[in-house]
């Protein structure tokens, strides 16, 4: 009998089943690990009509299928595809509903990264790219052009956490014909659907959360019924897909991220709140902390927070930042997030369009699995040694 697993069913119980039958394999729990390139087929009349379901290793195989069905059951999705990295998880659905004499509106406080690639290869291939401000809402509406064919979010903001008002954005969007595409990974589906909200295409860097472990480069674009069929032709256009282990340890990281985001989430509350009763500390940037300018944003469609927020020190600039960091013992200085250890890294705001006045640097911190209070007297010394 095949199993059926529902979004009436809780989180983790979701998490632990969906994605593939074990008695599609032989009763193994896991899928197995495709690693494929030709594929043969049983005659010449089926060679030529491709008519089986699977046909070359680029458009899918088992391990391909057990993940996209478990994000599509996720998101609510038509069809995810997955591929190599989170940038290239941002630049497939951008070339694929892009073309020269388009117009592309992004928030100003997008990942770095796709911000490069706008003012790089989009704009050489003829698409005209404009930044606005995260917190505009409804008022993104006047900023549409005639030309204008997708608006690119991503909420929370990259680094400074600003809450964009998604169903707002995506209301004017849709009357001007263009189409919603959003950054979810600080969320993940788990904590906030997109599809759900009027976005077209979901996008997650499936290294991050769903992963885990701070061991495997994945990403995920997930389409609503309408852009799915030209995602996926752009997706097997360009032959971007991911293979097949890095494939299965996110699938294997997903059956526990349910836990793993519980953990991350009270650990990052409990020490955002401490933190706004620290000296050196002028701001807490958590999208769930009261105190957040966006809060009622996140708590009207959101149902829950994830691991990482900013802070911004108490005066200062890159001297005080950096005595921050040297003088961290459990935070380790590197980038990416969603991992089990904690991280910290020194923001940086110059390529920002819209200037926002802080009262000293911003640090970004990851919460990772370990214990709060050894984190917490961590982050002291940070201070400490920041206020010299």
């Amino acid at each position: 009998m095949t199993r059926r697993i529902d979004r009436k069913m809780g989180t983790n119980t979701q998490l632990a089943h969906i994605g593939n039958d074990p008695r599609d394999f032989h009763g193994f729990v896991n899928p197995p690990v495709v690693h494929a390139s030709t594929v043969l087929f049983p005659d010449a009349a089926t060679m030529a009509g491709r008519s089986q379901k699977y046909t070359y290793g680029t458009r899918g195989t088992p391990t391909s299928d057990a993940l996209c069905t478990a994000i599509d059951h996720l998101e609510g999705s038509a069809g995810t595809v997955a591929v190599p990295s989170g940038l290239v998880a941002v630049t497939l659905p951008l070339l694929a509903f892009l073309a020269a004499g388009d117009h592309v509106l992004i928030t100003d406080s997008v990942y770095h990264p796709t911000r490069n690639f706008a003012d790089t290869m989009l704009k050489r291939f003829g698409v005209e790219v404009d930044y606005y401000d995260p917190e505009v809402g409804a008022g993104t509406a006047s900023l549409l052009k005639p030309n204008t064919k997708v608006v690119f979010t991503e909420s929370p903001a990259s680094n400074t956490f600003e809450m964009q008002d998604i169903p707002a954005i995506s209301k004017a969007a849709h009357a001007a014909g263009a189409i919603v595409m959003m950054d979810n990974t600080w969320a993940t589906p788990l904590y906030f659907r997109p599809l759900d909200h009027g976005v077209d295409v979901s996008i997650h860097a499936a290294t991050k959360y769903p992963g885990g472990h701070s061991d495997v480069l994945l990403g995920t674009v997930s389409a609503n019924e309408a852009c799915w069929p030209r995602l996926h032709q752009t997706f097997t256009t360009l032959g971007c897909c991911a293979g097949p282990n890095d494939v299965y340890q996110v699938m294997r990281g997903l059956r526990t991220m349910g836990v793993r985001l519980a953990h991350h989430q009270k650990s990052a509350l409990e020490i955002a709140r401490w933190l706004e009763t620290r000296q050196g500390v002028a701001r807490v940037l958590h999208p769930a902390l009261e105190s957040h300018p966006g809060h009622a944003l996140w708590k009207r469609d959101f149902t829950g927070a994830s691991g990482i927020f900013s802070i911004v020190l108490d005066g200062g600039g890159e001297k005080e930042a950096h005595a921050f960091l040297d003088a961290l013992e459990i935070f380790g200085l590197g980038y990416s997030w969603g991992g089990y250890e904690s991280l910290a890294v020194n923001v940086f705001l110059g390529d920002r369009t819209v200037r926002k006045e802080y009262e000293g640097p911003l640090i970004r911190l990851q919460i990772g699995l370990e214990d709060v209070e050894d984190l917490k007297a961590d982050i002291s010394r940070g201070l400490e040694a920041a206020r010299g």
